[in-house]
């Protein structure tokens, strides 16, 4: 399905959980209401408004988060079985902690009633949810009938591509020479015949043309410049393969400046909505966590001028987003003169690029037990606050290190860098620097709301636990 076709499908899923849960609500509701038990039970109208509105907004929300929404269209019945009971999970939850806050005493029968029949009925539609995109593409857009242009091996997995999505209303039509007046058949699941180019314009005024696509070498678009004002003039629409670009890691889209139309690569996430909802919740998240634990940094701060000359805070340079460089904070754990002692001590490091020793022995009997639980990290809260880090990126390197970074691991500085990462939760200080980075890089390039999620809940089991702190 294509990029834009696929948005639109999250869309419709998610009015679609909009609805259903809706329904499931009233159901569940005029089921408890007449079943003839002895406390009577009825919701006023704002009450029930709340509580809809919280039931469809953590549906949706779910939705988005566990990425259901992206797999419904080709799903097996025991992954919609297992995310659609999560769902609902989460949305039962979500009502229970409603009631307990404002002391609604609620039924407990009508709220699994809610989430069996929440279940039950986005079971069943999602077991078919295919289907409809299918169906609402067929009667209401028609089949769309594409050709491509190229016979070479891009051509083919384009083609390829289309025949997967022929459920969507998705039609191949057939291929286009751009060598000359080659005919032919090229074979996929199915035969389709190659065309010459010049039998477009023919083409175009005897069958239904929607979309060509252009699968070609870049050194050939210029010589396809007729070819394309052809299918302007003609109202056709068109689209370019740009895999010949060297940008494997970039997400490519359509930007201007002006007037002035800018293909855009982008090898770190760009969507500023999304973007600003990480700097929202990295600021509340932040400020509230920093205001629960401003007690015990105190007590920590204490603790450490008590048991070794030096300074409560360590301060140091580090790289940030796209290099910047900024003060970064946190606990010392070491004695006061540590940096000074680093030669003395290079022999031990254990890292290839980062400097890393295991039971390092510039540690201080407390900065042990600070790293272990990572205590010593806390500081770095009012760091999320001022913008330098984010709850959840690859963490901040020192310039030295950075300097000596192989090109392909300097794209990690293109992210905001983060307290947790997603090599913290895979075994932390165990892994090796090359395996840092990959991880690093992962998290980059699959970067989503619902990951840093999912990374900041995982973190802190193994925070507490202080398993691979070194």
């Amino acid at each position: 399905m294509f990029s834009r076709n696929r948005r639109k499908a999250r869309l419709l899923f998610a009015l679609s959980d909009v609805l259903i849960t809706i329904l499931a609500f009233e159901a569940a509701y005029q089921t408890r209401v007449y079943l003839p038990l002895t406390k009577v039970f009825f919701l006023l109208p704002p009450v029930k408004a709340l509580l809809l509105g919280t039931a469809a907004l953590t549906a949706v929300f779910t939705g988005y988060w566990l990425e259901i929404y992206d797999r419904l269209d080709s799903g097996r019945l025991i992954t919609i079985l297992r995310h659609t009971f999560r769902q609902c999970a989460l949305s039962f939850l979500a009502l229970v902690m409603v009631d307990f806050f404002l002391n609604l005493n609620l039924s407990r029968l009508f709220l699994l009633l809610f989430s069996l029949y929440s279940w039950v009925l986005l079971c069943l539609f999602r077991w078919k949810a295919g289907r409809l995109v299918g169906i609402i593409r067929r009667e209401f857009a028609g089949p769309h009938f594409v050709m491509v242009v190229g016979t070479g091996e891009q051509a083919r997995k384009i083609g390829a591509l289309l025949e997967e999505s022929e459920h969507y209303g998705v039609r191949l039509v057939g291929f286009f020479s751009d060598q000359g007046a080659t005919r032919g058949h090229i074979h996929l699941r199915r035969s389709y015949e190659i065309y010459p180019l010049s039998d477009l314009p023919a083409l175009l005024s005897r069958q239904v043309i929607d979309e060509i696509i252009f699968a070609v070498s870049s050194d050939r678009l210029r010589d396809l410049e007729e070819t394309f004002l052809l299918c302007d003039e003609e109202g056709v629409r068109t689209r370019v393969a740009i895999d010949f670009f060297p940008h494997v890691n970039s997400d490519v889209y359509l930007d201007r400046l002006g007037h002035a139309p800018l293909l855009t690569f982008s090898a770190a996430p760009h969507d500023e909505v999304r973007l600003l909802i990480k700097r929202v919740m990295d600021v509340v998240l932040a400020s509230a966590a920093l205001i629960l634990l401003l007690p015990f940094m105190i007590l920590v701060a204490l603790l450490i001028k008590l048991t070794s000359p030096g300074p409560a805070l360590f301060k140091q340079i580090r790289c940030g987003l796209n290099g910047r460089r900024f003060v970064f904070y946190k606990f010392r754990s070491m004695c006061h003169n540590a940096e000074e002692l680093k030669p003395l001590v290079a022999h031990l490091n254990t890292k290839q690029t980062a400097f890393k020793i295991p039971d390092d022995p510039r540690l201080t009997p407390i900065g042990r037990f600070l790293r272990r639980f990572s205590i010593d990290e806390w500081p770095q809260l009012w760091n999320v606050i001022r913008g330098d880090m984010s709850l959840v990126g690859p963490r901040p390197a020192v310039p030295e290190e950075v300097e000596r970074y192989q090109r392909w691991q300097r794209r990690r500085l293109r992210m905001r860098p983060g307290m947790t990462c997603l090599w913290a939760i895979c075994g932390r200080d165990n892994l090796d620097f090359d395996t840092w980075m990959k991880l690093d890089m992962e998290y980059i390039d699959n970067w989503s709301l619902a990951l840093d999620w999912r990374i900041l809940l995982k973190t802190i089991p193994h925070v507490l636990s202080g398993k691979g702190a070194h």
